[in-house]
């Protein structure tokens, strides 16, 4: 005899949002939050800044005494480690649980970091100037403001100066996300001794500037090349048949500009501000995601950060396979490559050089041992650089 079936009894389900309540139940109130007393919020900001400025003194003397743990060192390029500031950064952004954005919390700690390490001396870094291009808001996300700038007038001039010691390091362009790579910036590295020490990747917004602020009087445009070719799409809907002229950097263009009516520049806004000029339309790039990567030149490397990217140098023999040979050990030991370029070696006619960047530090496995096993297909191998990679 098949046994009687347990029956279980079902809780009521709970009225429904917004059903109507029983005939004659008393209507719940409505719970409205007190308004905030303005004097009240005020004082607590007050305080807190009071607290926060407290602590960057007292980081400012903690940064001060590292100095001192270092001895007496010669300039303050030997107080910069770039890999020390990099892993700060990232724990910035790892800790960050909003309201701000991490992009604003990293430029806040880079400004303080600037600031302690000019309690030493202020780093010097040379860019391409005037004030006002690109190049300069490379230099204030990668190093703050309370570092020197130094415009200067080509990037080789920058290499130079950085070669010199007359600058600490030198900020260059070097790749741009709609146009590739900008090849004169390669081309200094097969000569120079300089090492790559970090990267910055800064979004670029171009924008139209004139004196008048009148779309309908311009007939010419000055702009960097790389900043016109950003720009074409836009420039031929908008202004088809206006001269473009293509100058050293969007700042000497913006000065160009500024000495008549009917002429205009494309240049960042900061431009239209350092040299009083109006934005006749922008951002007008062809791109919304538009991007320059810039690299931080000096004359040392500088030990793993923990995420690194590292930039080699590769001349190989001219024999079958041996660009094989090279890309190989790489891809065995699962190292990513990030970009490769070729360049004509100025050392033998129809040698080419390539450019190779790849993930990892050369003093850590397991790119180290891939480099050794590459040195012997290479002609030369030569590591330009092992640098963090960038932070936001």
């Amino acid at each position: 005899m098949t046994p009687p079936r347990a029956t279980t009894k079902k809780p009521a389900k709970k009225a429904a949002a917004g059903a109507a309540a029983p005939k004659g139940a008393a209507k719940p109130k409505e719970s409205r939050a007190a308004k905030p007393d303005l004097l009240a919020v005020r004082a607590q900001i007050d305080g807190i800044d009071r607290e926060i400025q407290s602590l960057i003194a007292e980081r400012a003397l903690f940064a001060h005494q590292v100095g001192k743990a270092k001895g007496k060192l010669a300039a303050a390029v030997e107080y910069y480690r770039p890999e020390r500031e990099a892993q700060v950064l990232r724990r910035v952004v790892d800790r960050n649980d909003g309201p701000l954005s991490d992009e604003v919390l990293v430029r806040l700690f880079r400004e303080i970091m600037s600031a302690c390490l000019a309690q030493q001396e202020p780093l010097k870094i040379g860019y391409l100037g005037p004030e006002g291009t690109f190049s300069q808001q490379a230099v204030h996300k990668q190093f703050g403001h309370s570092a020197k700038g130094l415009p200067l007038a080509s990037v080789e001039e920058v290499f130079d100066e950085v070669a010199s010691g007359a600058a600490d390091f030198g900020v260059v362009p070097v790749e741009n996300s709609g146009q590739g790579t900008i090849q004169s910036t390669l081309d200094l590295f097969l000569t120079s001794p300089l090492m790559i020490c970090g990267e910055v990747e800064l979004r670029v917004h171009q924008y139209l500037l004139s004196r008048t602020g009148h779309v309908e009087d311009i007939e010419r445009v000055y702009s960097h090349g790389l900043s016109l070719a950003q720009c074409r799409n836009w420039l031929r809907k908008n202004l088809p048949g206006v001269d473009k002229q293509a100058v050293a950097s969007n700042a000497e263009a913006v000065r160009r500009a500024k000495k008549s009516d009917d002429a205009a520049a494309i240049a960042g806004e900061n431009a239209a501000h350092v040299y009083g000029m109006k934005v006749v339309a922008g951002p007008i790039q062809d791109r919304s995601d538009n991007t320059t990567r810039f690299l931080v030149i000096g004359r040392a490397s500088f030990p793993p950060s923990g995420n690194d990217r590292t930039s080699l140098m590769v001349s190989i023999r001219d024999q079958p396979g041996a660009l094989y040979r090279i890309l190989e050990p790489l891809a065995r030991r699962g190292i990513s490559m990030n970009r490769i370029e070729s360049r004509p070696d100025h050392g033998a006619l129809w040698q080419y050089a390539f450019f190779i960047d790849v993930s990892g530090h050369a003093e850590e496995s397991p790119l180290k041992d891939a480099l050794a096993e590459i040195d012997r297909y290479a002609g030369d191998v030569r590591v330009l650089g092992s640098y963090p990679v960038a932070v936001p």
